[in-house]
Order: C-alpha cells, then sequence, then structure tokens
C-alpha cells in the first residue's frame, strides 16, 4: 500500500516531468489498491465503476429523482428557471451541463456590488407559474451576467478533495502574478466554514448544499436548508398569493430517509468522472506546451482526495485541471460578488471532458476552445499571450491534449 505522503511524492516528480500537464490515464495504475495498471473509463453519465448493490441502487434511484419533472402540485415555483434537474445539466448524458443561460443581476456603486436581494436578486427566475408573478431585472439593476450550467460529472471526487489539499495547494508561489484564493464559506448543510469548489464563483462546498440551493433558486422547491421561497423580485404579496403548497415542500420520504435533495446528492456523488481519451502524440506533445505556457498555475492537473467511506472516493487522484480557486479574470470576470467571490473573480473551470462542450467559458460567448484561451484576461493574460505567440502546429498539438482530457 501507497502511503499518501509516497503517493504525493510521485505524482508531484510526474507532473514536472511531463511540465505540469499529465493525461488521467497516466495516474491509474498508481491508485492505491490498483495493480493492474489502466482500466477503460466508463461513458459519460455512468456511475463510478465497481460499486456495491447498495451504492449501485442509490445512483439509479437518483438518477430517476434527477429526471423528475416537479409540477405545481409538487411545489414548483412560483417563480423558477426550470422543472428538472435533467433540464439544465443534459449534454451529452445526464449530469452533464448544457448551453442554457441564467441571468444575473446586481448594482455596482463606488467599487460596492449590491445583489438586490430585496428586488429578487442576484439570479432572476425567468418563469412563473402565472404570468403575474414573472420576474423581471428591476431598473436599478446596472450589471447583468448570464452563467452556463457546469458539467457534474465526477463531482463526488471533487467533493471528496479535502480543504487542506485545496488550501495547500493555494499557498504554493505561483509566477505571471497569479494569486488564486480559496472560497471560505460556511456550509448551510453543517454550519460549518469550508472551502467551496461548486459553481462558477466557488460558492457551494458540500453536494447536498449544491443541490438544495439548485432546488430552491432553480425549481422554487424550498428544503430543510432553504425553507423559504423566493418572493418574485421581492413581492411577497404575490408570493403570498401564488405559493399554495406548504414549506418546506421537499421533505424525508419515511420509507428511505431521504428527500430529493438527498437523491440528487447520491446521484451526483456516485457520478463517474469524464473519461480520458488515449492521447495521440500530437496531444501528448500538447500535454508538454500546456505546462510550458502556464496553463497548469491554475488549472492544476491532479488533486487528491482523502480518506472516504465510498471506496471509489477514497485516497484518489482527481484529474480535474483546476485548483478549484479563485482568480481575479479582469474583463473576464462576469461583474457580480457571490459568497467570497469578487465581481472579478471565478473559479477556475476544471477543463477534463472538455470535448462534451459546445460553448465555452461561463457565459457561452466562445465558439472555441481556441476563443475561449484567446479570452483569458487578468491573472490568465501572461499564459494567454503565450498561447496567442504560438506557432501553428504547438497550438494545434495544445487544443488535441484538451480535448483528449
Amino acid at each position: 500500500m501507497i502511503s499518501r505522503t509516497r503517493l504525493c511524492i510521485t505524482l508531484a516528480a510526474v507532473l514536472a516531468a511531463f511540465g505540469g500537464a499529465v493525461a488521467p490515464s497516466d495516474f491509474s495504475a498508481r491508485t492505491p489498491g490498483n495493480s493492474r495498471g489502466p482500466a477503460t473509463p466508463p461513458p459519460f453519465g455512468a456511475p463510478l465503476p465497481g460499486l456495491s448493490p447498495a451504492l449501485g441502487a442509490a445512483f439509479v434511484t437518483g438518477l430517476g429523482a434527477f429526471r423528475e419533472e416537479d409540477t405545481v402540485a409538487s411545489g414548483l415555483g412560483p417563480i423558477f428557471n426550470n422543472v428538472s434537474c435533467v433540464a439544465c445539466h443534459s449534454e451529452p448524458a445526464a449530469g452533464g451541463g448544457s448551453t442554457i443561460l441564467e441571468t444575473r443581476f446586481g448594482r455596482l456603486v463606488n467599487g460596492q456590488f449590491d445583489p438586490l436581494t430585496a428586488l429578487g436578486g442576484s439570479l432572476l427566475q425567468e418563469k412563473a407559474i402565472d404570468p403575474a408573478a414573472q420576474e423581471v431585472i428591476p431598473p436599478e439593476a446596472n450589471i447583468v451576467a448570464q452563467r452556463m450550467t457546469t458539467p457534474l460529472f465526477g463531482a463526488g471526487l471533487i467533493e471528496a478533495i479535502p480543504d487542506a489539499e485545496i488550501l495547500a495547494n493555494a499557498a504554493i508561489p505561483r509566477p505571471d502574478g497569479i494569486a488564486g484564493k480559496a472560497s471560505l464559506i460556511i456550509d448551510v448543510t453543517t454550519g460549518q466554514q469550508r472551502v467551496g469548489r461548486f459553481g462558477w464563483k466557488a460558492q457551494q462546498a458540500t453536494l447536498l448544499a449544491f443541490a438544495a440551493d439548485a432546488y430552491l433558486n432553480e425549481i422554487g422547491i424550498t428544503s430543510r436548508y432553504f425553507p423559504q421561497e423566493n418572493a418574485p423580485n421581492g413581492n411577497a404579496a404575490l408570493l403570498a398569493k401564488y405559493d399554495t403548497v406548504p414549506d418546506p415542500e421537499d421533505t424525508v420520504d419515511p420509507a428511505t430517509g431521504k428527500a430529493d435533495i438527498d437523491l440528487f446528492t447520491d446521484f451526483m456523488r456516485l457520478l463517474a468522472p469524464p473519461p480520458a481519451l488515449s492521447l495521440t502524440p500530437g496531444a501528448k506533445l500538447g500535454g508538454l506546451v500546456f505546462g510550458q505556457i502556464g496553463c497548469q498555475h491554475c488549472h492544476t492537473p491532479v488533486m487528491l482526495t482523502g480518506p472516504n467511506a465510498i471506496p471509489q472516493l477514497s485516497l484518489k487522484p482527481v484529474p480535474l485541471y483546476s485548483d478549484l480557486l479563485l482568480h481575479n479574470m479582469g474583463t473576464l470576470g462576469d461583474g457580480i460578488a457571490q459568497a467570497a467571490a469578487s465581481p472579478q473573480q471565478m473559479r477556475t473551470a476544471p477543463l477534463w471532458g472538455l470535448r462534451a462542450r459546445s460553448l465555452y467559458l461561463h457565459d457561452g460567448r466562445a465558439a472555441s476552445v481556441d476563443a475561449a484561451v484567446l479570452l483569458h484576461d487578468g491573472e490568465a493574460l501572461a499564459a494567454r499571450n503565450r498561447y496567442a505567440a504560438l506557432g501553428a502546429t504547438l497550438k494545434s498539438q495544445l487544443l488535441q491534449f484538451l480535448e483528449s482530457i
């Protein structure tokens, strides 16, 4: 058995040898307890391989809940963005992302961001169970931004990365003025300070909190963690008129001991990571370019999970290509302050599974990976400039690598 310390040293040595960029398959044989080398990864949307029958059943049940559509009778709305989780998390399989955009708004005055909470901000719910309850962007807002749905593949592995691992990575000095910051938030499910890692602003630390937050704000279903409904543009009278189902609407089923948010969490936690492709010779060279131009200073190739009761999540390398930190992205920031993130700060987006996406960046403004890289700014500007200066062959190899991880 390889100790955790020894595993860290091994990974660090391999990363250094590859210029900071290594394909996920390079680590499969180094996973504790794995002596048989690389195995064929499961496809997009599959569960983690080797789950026990009980966990396999939990995944299937969670997937069913993830796909289920809510109705007015079950508590939908009165304002919402969609009727199910899978409506937005669908590409290329259940649990993925999509090109669906949500709208955030707020007001920036003298450098201070106001989410306009009293007017329904910062998230605009674009649908309503009755036209009279429909939200609009209030005239007080001078910041309006859009965000795409983030994919959830491998979310359980990301959740299983210890806070200490993220904080230790944040403390490593970086060149080019890069200064990643951990998103320290209070996890609503425990009341404890944790390191956020989910969402464009790293605003959630746990999948249960992520599920409960989305159930309220995207579908309009209250739960034990978020028991109060959103009022349309803050109008309590409209809420009282159209919210006809008693809160909290998502309650524990006595037969299973779980509410819907727990089922969503089971599905996300047990969802396999994006399958990596075998690297072509060109893609392997592209991995070296990735390290040489400095992409890995924010898009950390591999992090490690801690001990976990689920064997498939315990002491595993996670080739997510993200440090899960907040970085000042300059003009690429969305202008919205949220949780611990300032208007210009965004969480480093994990790059694994990039080939399954059709639009890129938080608002989908880039139609290609090349365009997305060239729009990087702020702390990523130096690496972006080195990318822009690459010759056609090296740039092509780097893009081949990104399409393989």
